[in-house]
């Protein structure tokens, strides 16, 4: 029998932290004068009572360690039971929103996945502007700890390569955790701040450029504007995409950049190909919006450069809507979106370094197709890759495949058309944002789907925000039995 004190109390712990944030956004509201303030008081108090009661209740089976089982449950139970509690604000005052459509823009926010349920966004309080900013720069920093200490642990996706650039090894998981988590937020914070300043030097308000700074770097996208960043097209559409690929960079190497390591950054094979893939995808994009929009060399390149950035570190910004573009660049997006970007980032959806893997097993197969009685093996930044990281990752993909297309088919199942189930299963797994289409597209939101299909998208998002695996493990029935 699985003891699940340890996962209770570390969970009941940050839902209690998740309590105490929500005083931010009140203050934020009381700033502004509006008597929305109550609602995330009343959220507040029951949310830390609730998360300090569990971790009480919990506290005696508090061990060094966690083992598999309970790592697994903790992964995945945090990422269930903070948009539980962070639902709370939504369902009262000025949103007044559902259960389901509260859980769904709780879930969009922790996942940084940026799809919206709200619209008339200009004219909501602060405090709920706020918090949804809160939500995603919470989740941003949460994910890079689970990439970084828990995904490596448990196998998951191929994700075990990066063990050897962490600090420790399972026996102490949690005092690991919590000693990445501290360099991290660090630079995390830092980043942040850095972005925020560079947006109030380019006009922002106060508030506009911290809302702003906080889903730009967790790469989640919530605005607060219906416009999205529409409404700052111009030079703060440069900044934004520098800073979504900042944060779409493993932040491993800024902890190694900052000990002196001036070259981790560049010798990173997954970056060199992250950037070039930017870069590449960018050219081809401008080109193609200067033969729609002749004479406006400057813009396309912006308006090419802001979304790819946004669409590939799955932060889902939108500058315009680009279903005006036409089928090619649409088609475009959709598979933009499936890329991701670096492990141990903010960023989402499948990741380089998977294709990169991907890519070297087809090479060493075609060889030895080739030459059949050579040896090959595939490499990643000069090293053999093992035999076990490659059929994690070729699980993956094919877990990825099919997830999207029983997403797909679940979606379709409520009444959805085509582009919108596909679009949708897509942009939930990868984290990504908008879909595509009239309904979800740049220039919708979710709000219309009814409460069948946001539950299948709420839970699509958690199961791609952690890597699939870490999820579908704990519904086997071998594992209860371990």
């Amino acid at each position: 029998m699985i003891d699940l004190r340890p996962v209770g109390y570390v969970i009941g712990l940050l839902v209690a932290i998740l309590g105490a944030t929500m005083l931010l956004p009140m203050l934020a509201d009381l700033i502004e004068g509006r008597a929305h303030w109550p609602v995330f008081l009343e959220s507040a108090v029951i949310t830390i009572l609730t998360g300090g009661l569990i971790a009480i209740s919990c506290s005696n089976g508090v061990k060094q360690g966690l083992s598999i089982q309970q790592t697994f449950l903790l992964t995945t139970s945090v990422w269930v039971a903070l948009p539980l509690f962070g639902a709370m604000p939504f369902m009262m005052g000025a949103t007044d929103l559902s259960f389901t459509d509260a859980f769904f823009e709780a879930m969009s926010g922790l996942t940084t996945t940026g799809s919206t349920v709200l619209s008339g966004l200009d004219t909501l309080p602060r405090g709920i502007l706020l918090w949804r900013g809160i939500l995603q720069w919470l989740g941003g920093i949460g994910i890079i700890v689970v990439a970084m200490v828990f995904l490596p642990e448990l196998r998951v996706g191929g994700m075990q390569i990066f063990r050897s650039e962490a600090f420790e090894t399972m026996g102490k998981i949690l005092p690991r955790a919590a000693q990445i988590a501290s360099r991290i937020s660090v630079i995390y914070v830092v980043i942040t701040a850095a972005c925020m300043l560079c947006y109030l030097i380019l006009g922002m308000t106060f508030f506009d450029a911290l809302v702003h700074a906080l889903t730009t770097v967790s790469t989640g996208g919530f605005s607060n504007y219906d416009a999205s960043f529409g409404t700052f097209s111009g030079p703060p559409e440069y900044v934004a995409s520098v800073f979504m690929i900042l944060a779409a960079l493993p932040f491993v190497r800024y902890v190694q950049l900052i000990n002196g390591n001036t070259t981790a950054i560049w010798r990173d094979s997954q970056i060199r190909a992250f950037l070039g893939t930017i870069l590449v995808l960018v050219l081809v994009m401008w080109f193609e919006l200067q033969r729609i929009f002749p004479n406006h060399w400057e813009q396309s390149f912006r308006e090419a450069l802001f979304n790819i950035t946004s669409i590939i570190s799955g932060t889902g910004y939108a500058s315009v809507d680009y279903m005006s573009w036409g089928p090619l660049l649409i088609t475009l997006f959709f598979f933009i979106g499936l890329i991701g970007g670096c492990a141990g980032s903010t960023a989402c959806s499948v990741k380089i370094f998977r294709y990169q893997l991907l890519f070297a097993s087809i090479r060493a197969q075609l060889q030895r197709i080739r030459s059949p009685h050579g040896v090959f093996t595939p490499r990643y930044e000069g090293r053999v890759v093992p035999a076990d990281v490659l059929s994690s990752v070729m699980s993956f993909f094919v877990f990825f495949v099919v997830t999207l297309g029983v997403v797909s088919w679940l979606l379709a199942l409520t009444g959805l058309d085509f582009t919108t189930a596909v679009s949708g299963a897509a942009t939930a797994l990868g984290n990504i944002g908008p879909g595509l289409g009239d309904i979800i597209g740049p220039a919708g939101n979710f709000a219309p789907l009814n409460d069948a299909a946001k539950w299948v998208l709420s839970i699509a998002m958690l199961i791609g925000r952690l890597e699939l695996m870490a999820v579908y493990v704990i519904v086997t029935v071998q594992f209860w039995r371990a």
